[in-house]
C-alpha cells in the first residue's frame, strides 16, 4: 500500500461521519442512499432515507409497494424516475434475483435505474468489489491531487478520472477507499472555502503545488436555464379542491396536479388558467383571482408559477372530460398530504396552507 492509500484510509478511519447506510452496509441500504444522493445534499438524504426505511425496510416491501406510496415518501427529493426506477427494480429483484442485489457489476447495470456510478457504489460499498465510485466529490479530489486541466465532463477527463480511482483502490479495501474520497471532496476538499491545511493528501497535491486549486476542476461552458412562464388554478366547490394524476409517460408523470400549463405569448396567467381548465378537463371556470406566485428551479429551467383561485362557472356543471391526465378527485385541504405533486405544486401548498390562503379560496368561491 503506498503513503497515499494510507494517509487517506487513516484519515478517513479517524474523520467519517456516522451515516445510518454505513452501521451494516447492507446492499439495499446502499442501493437507496445512493440513488437519493443524486442531486441532493446529505442532511436532506439522511432524512428521507430514515423515513424510507422506516417504511419500506427491505427490497420486498418496495416490490409490494403500490406508486403512490413509494412517490409519497420520495415528495420533495424531485426526479420522481428515480422513485419509479426504484420500484421497478424491486419487483425485478424479487421476481428473479430472491429479493436480493446481485453482487456482479453487469447484472447490476441492467436493472433500471442503475448507471456506473450507481453498480460501482454498490458493488464497493456493499460487497467491497474491487470497483470505483466516481461522484461529484470524487471528479473533483482526484482533478485536483492530479491537477487535471482538461473539463471533467469531456470523455477523455472522464476516463482519466476513471482509471486513476481504479489504480488508487488498494486490494480488498474498495468500501474505504471509495468513501474516503467521497469523504474528503464533501468535507476538506470542498468545490469553494477548500481546507487544504487539513487535507491528507497535501503533500501530495498537485494543484496545490502548482497554486491551481482554485481552478480545478475546469468547469463545462455554462449551460443557460430555460424559463418558462406557467399558471395553475385551485378550483374550489363545496369544500373541495379539484386535483388530476398526470399521464403515465411525459414529465412528472403519475403525480397529482391542479390543472394548468404554460402561459401562452400575448395571454394573461388568468386567461391561461381559463385556457388550460377547458383543454384539459372541459370544466368551464370563472372568478379567476390571483393568489399567488412561485417560483421553482429544475437542472435546465426555471419554472415562475401565477397560481389562481377560481370557480365553476356553473354549478351544476358535469363531471370533468381528461384530456391531459389518467384520474381526477375533489379533495379536502387535510387531504392533499395524502398525494404527490411535483416540487413546484408542493411548494405551493406549503405556502397556502402557512397563510391559510386555502381558507379563504373556500370562503370565496367554494
Amino acid at each position: 500500500m503506498t503513503d497515499l492509500q494510507e494517509k487517506l484510509l487513516a484519515w478517513f478511519a479517524a474523520c467519517s461521519r456516522d451515516l445510518p447506510w454505513r452501521r451494516a452496509y447492507l446492499p439495499y441500504h446502499i442501493w437507496i442512499s445512493e440513488v437519493m444522493l443524486q442531486q441532493t445534499q446529505m442532511a436532506r438524504a439522511v432524512e428521507y432515507f430514515n423515513r424510507w426505511c422506516d417504511t419500506l425496510p427491505d427490497i420486498a416491501s418496495v416490490s409490494a409497494a403500490d406508486e403512490q406510496t413509494v412517490f409519497k415518501l420520495w415528495e420533495g427529493l424531485g426526479y420522481y424516475s428515480r422513485a419509479r426506477n426504484i420500484l421497478k427494480t424491486a419487483q425485478i429483484l424479487v421476481r428473479d434475483f430472491e429479493g436480493r442485489l446481485p453482487d456482479a457489476y453487469r447484472a447490476l447495470r441492467q436493472l433500471p435505474g442503475i448507471g456506473d456510478y450507481t453498480a460501482g457504489a454498490i458493488m464497493s460499498l456493499a460487497f467491497n468489489q474491487d470497483y470505483p465510485a466516481v461522484d461529484a466529490n470524487v471528479e473533483r479530489v482526484l482533478a485536483r491531487l492530479f491537477d487535471i486541466d482538461t473539463p471533467v465532463k469531456e470523455r477523455k477527463t472522464r476516463l482519466l478520472i476513471h482509471r486513476s480511482a481504479t489504480e488508487l483502490i488498494p486490494t480488498g479495501q474498495a468500501r474505504n477507499l471509495n468513501q474516503a474520497l467521497m469523504e474528503l471532496g464533501a468535507l476538506v476538499c470542498r468545490p469553494k472555502e477548500t481546507d487544504c491545511r487539513q487535507c491528507p493528501l497535501n503533500s501530495s497535491c498537485r494543484s496545490l503545488a502548482a497554486g491551481t486549486t482554485d481552478m480545478r476542476p475546469v468547469p463545462a461552458p455554462p449551460t443557460q436555464r430555460l424559463r418558462i412562464e406557467m399558471a395553475t388554478g385551485i378550483l374550489c366547490h363545496r369544500g373541495k379542491l379539484f386535483i388530476q394524476k398526470r399521464l403515465k409517460n411525459g414529465v412528472w408523470a403519475d403525480l397529482w396536479e391542479f390543472p394548468g400549463g404554460r402561459v401562452e405569448p400575448g395571454e394573461t396567467p388568468a386567461e391561461a388558467v381559463r385556457r388550460e381548465y377547458a383543454e384539459e378537463t372541459e370544466l368551464e371556470v370563472t372568478d379567476i383571482k390571483q393568489l399567488t406566485t412561485v417560483r421553482h428551479s429544475y437542472l435546465h429551467y426555471r419554472v415562475t408559477l401565477h397560481c389562481h383561485a377560481c370557480r365553476l362557472a356553473q354549478a351544476t356543471a358535469g363531471p370533468a372530460v381528461l384530456h391531459a391526465a389518467q384520474e381526477y378527485r375533489w379533495v379536502k385541504v387535510a387531504e392533499l398530504k395524502n398525494y404527490a405533486f411535483p416540487a413546484g405544486h408542493r411548494k405551493l401548498i406549503e405556502l397556502l396552507l402557512q397563510t391559510n390562503g386555502f381558507a379563504a379560496i373556500i370562503a370565496e368561491t367554494g
